[in-house]
């Protein structure tokens, strides 16, 4: 629990998985926010007014996320929301901030479903389909795989992954030869491989986390089966999975919205304040994660600015209307919201770890350098 608090304040709630199995991320998410607060505090504030951040831990648990978003609009009185790690955190806490008619701006969510109800209080940063795009757009137009399969793990976001590109890859003329669901945590993938090199699979699109990849690539390389191309849009462009697998995660693929060496054209400035700012806060590099909490707060934030300079006073009617006409370059994205609060510019790039450095691939117009295609064997390397 963390509070940030000044005189005369303007009041934001933030809503993060802070302990629970999905900690280490939600933490990211907080210290973008953080970051994002403490930058407009230094600058003055919005209309003369510092910025009181009052965090909230839903412990990972979508119950606790409900009663934390009660508290902090009904209890608290925050006049906007942001925050928010998986849409099964974030769908409650939209419900609850809906009641109270107040602004929430989703730190991290993906889920199509989320926006299809009526909720003009809701809004987030990101979308499934800055995943869906890019990968597309690869697998059809570059690597163009004869034998292709989609795996996924049993949850939500990344079901709707292997859903939607699929069905994106079917329209324009590529065929899947095998959709295959594994569980969160799976112990063993030896099965999955042995089925895979039985199928002579070149081109493997994995929906895992971090967890899942580590395993998979040190079992395919215990199995020598190597694919023409191994791809995980979740977990592999960290820094932390590439120190973790070493040289093995050279020529694998994964997307990235952000990182310090690749940016939103035009927000190069703003992406390096970011990345100093971070440094001197948390004493590292910041990651992707750290940028959507940083992205969603800066969004509130310019929303308030605007409602503030027009002489009207901060209501979650006049927050909310002034996101529904934001349009902020980001690090990240050119953030501009649709009629349904999501982020229309929201995508990602495709990347390539090449000798333990990301390399941008895809798109031809983002791209830093040529993938290798198809990746060396396990016994060429």
């Amino acid at each position: 629990m963390t509070e940030i608090c000044f005189a005369a304040t303007i009041k934001i709630g933030e809503i993060n998985p802070l302990s629970g199995k999905l900690a280490k991320q939600g933490m990211e998410i907080h210290q973008g926010v953080e970051v994002a607060i403490a930058e407009a505090n230094e600058a003055g504030g919005v209309g003369g007014k510092q910025l009181k951040l009052i965090s909230r831990d839903d412990q990972s648990q979508p119950d606790v996320a409900i009663s934390r978003a009660e508290e902090l609009c009904g209890w608290e009185k925050v006049q906007a929301l942001t925050g928010g790690y998986v849409d099964s955190l974030v769908g409650p806490i939209a419900a609850v901030a809906k009641k109270y008619r107040i602004p929430y701006v989703a730190s991290a969510s993906l889920q199509k479903e989320l926006v299809q109800y009526e909720n003009p209080y809701f809004f987030r940063v990101s979308r499934l389909q800055g995943f869906v795009e890019p990968l597309c757009g690869i697998l059809t137009e570059r690597l163009i795989p004869q034998r292709l399969a989609i795996l996924h793990s049993a949850t939500p976001g990344s079901t709707e992954l292997a859903r939607d590109l699929e069905s994106c890859l079917k329209a324009n003329g590529l065929e899947v030869k095998l959709i295959e669901k594994f569980r969160p945590g799976t112990p063993d993938f030896t099965p999955l491989i042995g089925k895979l090199a039985g199928m002579n699979i070149d081109v493997i699109v994995s929906g895992g986390f971090t967890p899942d990849h580590i395993l998979m690539i040190r079992q395919l390389k215990e199995n020598r089966v190597s694919p023409k191309a191994y791809i995980g849009p979740f977990g592999i462009a960290y820094e932390n999975f590439m120190r973790t697998m070493g040289e093995d995660a050279d020529y694998l693929y994964s997307t990235c919205a952000w990182n310090p060496g690749i940016t939103e054209p035009g927000s190069e400035v703003t992406s390096r304040c970011f990345v100093k700012k971070f440094r001197q806060m948390f004493k590292r590099e910041p990651n992707t994660t750290n940028m959507h909490g940083y992205t969603s707060a800066k969004a509130l934030i310019a929303a308030m600015k605007a409602v503030m300079s027009n002489g009207q006073t901060l209501t979650g009617d006049n927050i909310r209307l002034a996101l529904t006409r934001l349009d902020l370059t980001m690090p990240m994205e050119h953030l501009v919201f649709d009629q349904n609060g999501d982020p229309l510019h929201y995508r990602h790039v495709v990347v390539q770890v090449q000798k333990g450095k990301l390399v941008v691939v895809y798109p031809p117009d983002r791209a830093s350098g040529q993938a290798v295609f198809p990746m060396p064997s396990w016994e060429q390397r």
